[in-house]
């Protein structure tokens, strides 16, 4: 069987990256057999200031887009029916406010450690969409330790400390200057590029094609 890796470039505040990687799934599912995935999860941060005010998320998008709060909630809204297909829970994510997002990636380093970095992720896309729970508050991310199945003291003392964050910033620095601007963003085989949320179908296309040309 094949192994490629996947780098995915994402941020715990992007709805898009919860739909993009619940879609890899669903071709990862597909190609069960044909060939097998090392993920590995990369930083970015969609509200870097962590002293910005933290807005109520219709009004923050608003301002960002220039469109109006009530065009927002339709776009909203229809990510949540999108997310409710794949299984993910966007409950709430009309009722979150921006976070920033730097702390929750350094739990996401750590736990890769331990090899559990996507059920760590999956847990802060749950409480942020799911819960409207603010992803920059260290007991919020301590439940999502405690969901993830991962130490709560240990992540304790990640939080108090400065571990991971040159890993976080490192990343972030390196897809910069790789040009990526929008999350988010799959590296197949560390050479090609795949921006978006695309459709698992596409995504069952390109891993054959890139599996076809690394074999």
């Amino acid at each position: 069987m094949q192994h490629i890796r996947i780098d995915i470039v994402s941020d715990i505040a992007c709805p898009w990256c919860a739909i993009g990687y619940a879609r890899l799934e669903q071709a990862l599912q597909q190609l069960e057999g044909e060939l097998q995935a090392d993920v590995q999860w990369r930083a970015f941060e969609l509200n870097p200031d962590p002293a910005a005010p933290k807005l109520p998320i219709l009004e923050a998008l608003s301002r960002k887009y220039g469109r109006s709060p009530a065009e927002m909630e339709v776009a909203q809204r229809n990510m949540m029916k999108i997310a409710e297909g794949l299984g993910l829970d966007f409950s709430r994510m009309q009722e979150r406010y921006t976070a920033n997002t730097f702390d929750a990636h350094r739990l996401v380093k750590w736990a890769a450690a331990q090899g559990r970095a996507t059920s760590m992720k999956m847990a802060c896309f749950d409480a942020y969409f799911g819960k409207a729970a603010d992803v920059s508050d260290p007991e919020v991310l301590l439940d999502c330790v405690a969901a993830a199945g991962l130490d709560v003291e240990q992540a304790r003392r990640v939080l108090t400390s400065d571990a991971h964050a040159n890993e976080v910033r490192s990343d972030q620095a390196h897809y910069q200057q790789a040009g990526v601007s929008a999350v988010p963003a799959f590296i197949l085989a560390q050479r090609y590029l795949i921006s978006g949320a695309q459709e698992s179908a596409a995504l069952v296309d390109a891993l054959r094609q890139v599996a076809a040309e690394t074999r």
